[in-house]
């Protein structure tokens, strides 16, 4: 049994008070100083993370509750901490904002920062969004300090203070609630780094603009926060094993043989060298929503992986099974539709039975049309920019077999996009929800062996799924 390495949450009273400028800058002055930095984001935020990444030379991990269940978080802590001696958590949208569920008895919500905060055993550092605020800043931090008891405000961070009075006045009014202040930022508005609908651009289409982005949030921190005082505050009580996707893929037994035997234990948890199906997984600018332990898992469970780039790659040679994440591929589909070849191959393969797991961009990619480009043709529909965004957790049931599920599983998954599909054909849907107003809900598509939806799951808390995916790439293979 290990003890959690030393971590620290950066939380806000609210949205867009500055966290991932903050988070972001934070990981990247610490790691200038030589910390080993491990970057977490609580939710099923893909964005951020990357941000992270570029930060801490290491991917960028989720932690969410909702997703992978609250037993797993200290697990997955453990696991993406590896190798570190420091941790830096973003919080989501306000600290207490979580899971909205009329039935949830307590102060903290499922899924939120203080839910995390608290599993870690973590103290939160509040970044208070300075415009507008002066005295009675120290009500709204008494508030934040003492609504729930098992959440710990180390600090504060003032963000975008307009004046060297303004720092004064702020400070005074941290100092009445007893919560030092441990970093006073200025306001920079070239600092802004540029959005879209769903939030900010992912790093990996913002290219240099984001490296160049992260340098000056690390040099912005650097220069205006105590990076010794919050290494000094990091803690976390959080305690027991990391989670192992040997274990998660192959039971304990296996994991515990797999330790002891270096020619079959790997970083990521499995030999990448050994045969087996080969699983394609669609990256770039246009598929860059997933988790690190989707990879992971898929290792684990006996397949190799080819990351590919559908505006110009071709489909790996051997594929055996494909899986295409989430992403924005309504600003790439010209592009899109101009690698033919592709888009080809993808429809053939999948009408001769390939498995294919698909999530939001990949269920666009799978359809007629995208904002009429043409696509793959695989889902019986045509998909189009919408008019509102559709966002939320959603308690999902499997209506029939697939390559991961099995009719009648219970999933939970989230649902972020402003596209819809315009749906002409008679395709299985593959998932079952009431909504908030009672109403069924039917959303996906079954065909051949393509699971296609707009509903992002995150692997780890449903391991099964992507073991009983790669067993169905073993199988096609087997059967040539």
């Amino acid at each position: 049994m290990s003890a959690g390495v030393p971590a620290v949450v950066i939380a806000a009273p609210a949205s867009g008070s500055g966290k991932t400028t903050v988070a972001t800058g934070l990981i990247g002055a610490l790691r200038r100083v030589g910390h080993r930095v491990a970057p977490f984001k609580v939710g099923p935020d893909y964005i951020d993370p990357g941000y992270h990444g570029l930060a801490a030379g290491r991917p960028g991990r989720n932690l969410d509750p909702v997703l992978v269940g609250a037993e797993r978080v200290v697990p997955l802590y453990q696991h993406g901490a590896r190798e570190c001696d420091l941790a830096v958590v973003e919080g989501v949208m306000g600290l207490f904002d979580g899971r909205i569920d009329e039935n949830h008895v307590g102060p903290v919500a499922e899924g939120s920062t203080a839910q995390v905060a608290s599993l870690l055993g973590a103290p939160v550092v509040l970044v208070v969004d300075a415009r507008g605020h002066s005295q009675s800043l120290a009500a709204l931090l008494h508030g934040f300090a003492t609504f729930d008891s098992s959440v710990r405000l180390g600090g504060v961070i003032l963000n975008r203070v307009g004046s060297e009075r303004h720092d004064q006045v702020l400070r005074a009014a941290c100092d009445r609630v007893g919560l030092p202040v441990l970093g006073s930022l200025p306001r920079l508005a070239e600092l802004e780094v540029p959005s879209r609908h769903l939030g900010l651009i992912p790093a990996v289409e913002h290219g240099a603009a984001a490296t160049a982005a992260v340098s000056a949030m690390t040099d912005l921190v650097a220069a205006h926060v105590d990076l010794p005082a919050i290494a000094a505050l990091a803690r976390s009580t959080a305690a027991g094993p990391a989670w192992d996707p040997v274990a998660e893929a192959h039971g304990p037994d296996v994991a515990a043989q797999a330790e002891t035997d270096n020619s079959t234990r790997g970083a990521t948890g499995w030999n990448d060298t050994r045969s087996g199906p080969l699983i394609a997984m669609a990256g770039g600018p246009a598929f860059t929503f997933g988790y690190a332990e989707h990879r992971e898992l898929l290792l684990a469970a006996g397949a190799q992986v080819a990351v590919f780039d559908p505006l110009r790659d071709e489909l790996p040679s051997g594929t055996a099974g494909l899986v295409l994440p989430g992403g924005f591929p309504e600003e790439h589909a010209a592009e899109l539709a101009a690698n033919t070849a592709l888009l080809r191959a993808v429809a053939e393969q999948a009408g001769r039975g390939m498995p294919v797991h698909a999530e939001c961009a990949g269920l666009l990619y799978l359809t007629r049309s995208l904002d009429g480009h043409p696509m793959a043709g695989v889902i019986d529909a045509d998909a189009e920019f919408g008019p509102r965004l559709t966002l939320g957790y959603r308690d999902a049931v499997a209506l029939a077999d697939s390559p991961l599920w099995r009719a009648g599983e219970r999933v939970r998954g989230h649902e972020f996009h402003r596209t819809r599909l315009v749906v002409t054909g008679t395709d299985t849907p593959a998932w079952g929800w009431h909504g908030n107003d009672g109403t069924r809900m039917r959303e996906g598509a079954l065909v051949h062996q393509v699971h296609a939806s707009y509903l992002h799951t995150h692997p780890a808390g449903n391991p099964e799924a992507t073991t009983r995916f790669v067993a169905a790439a073993a199988a096609r293979v087997c059967s040539g």
